[in-house]
């Protein structure tokens, strides 16, 4: 039975390596990693790639159920598509393995924890952000672009839409700046 492993961490500044060590020690012949939120499976290729070459009797290992999502539906949704492939899921902590009926039970509590756990971070952010706008601390992320560039490029007769574009930046992002400098969205600056 062959054995793919699955690592996922949620930033960049997150270390891989350990989820690594301990997949190659579980067996597993092939390690997939990548960095990515696990609120959802969008933009998770590696996930993705697994998935697509999956087959039957291979077994799928994660460290913790958590690697693999934090939706309870998008990991009973994993569980599934590995069931109609006629492959499996190994969990590592704790050991569970959805090979027998037991484990599709407990990976279902164990996904609905990871669900309860991300409400959980995303309330302590909330409540975090709030805190901080109240001390005056909070700002807001980081200005990607500068709104004088916004504006020259609006004063060269650019449209609006076309400035967004070339600068990666929302349409709203350019209505923001030139509203800031006093001109209106429709008028070209001098």
């Amino acid at each position: 039975m062959p054995r793919i492993g699955y690592a996922r961490v949620s930033s960049s500044s997150q270390d891989l390596e350990i989820q690594k060590a301990r997949l190659k020690a579980a067996g597993c012949e092939i390690v997939r990693a990548e960095t990515g939120s696990g609120a959802s499976r969008d933009g998770r290729n590696e996930l993705a790639t697994i998935l697509e070459f999956l087959r039957a009797d291979d077994e799928l290992v994660v460290l913790r159920l958590d690697r693999l999502g934090r939706s309870t539906r998008d990991v009973l949704n994993l569980v599934h598509e590995l069931d109609a492939k006629g492959a499996s899921l190994r969990v590592l902590e704790p050991e569970v393995t959805t090979a027998g009926g037991m484990g599709r039970m407990v990976i279902t509590v164990l996904g609905m924890v990871a669900d309860m756990e991300l409400t959980f971070i995303r309330d302590r952010q909330r409540a975090g952000i709030e805190a901080a706008k109240q001390k005056g601390v909070y700002k807001g992320r980081r200005k990607q672009v500068d709104d004088l560039k916004i504006r020259r490029l609006a004063a060269e007769g650019a449209s609006k839409a076309k400035i967004a574009r070339d600068l990666g930046v929302s349409r709203m992002t350019v209505y923001r700046a030139l509203k800031a400098s006093g001109t209106k969205a429709d008028e070209k600056i001098e």
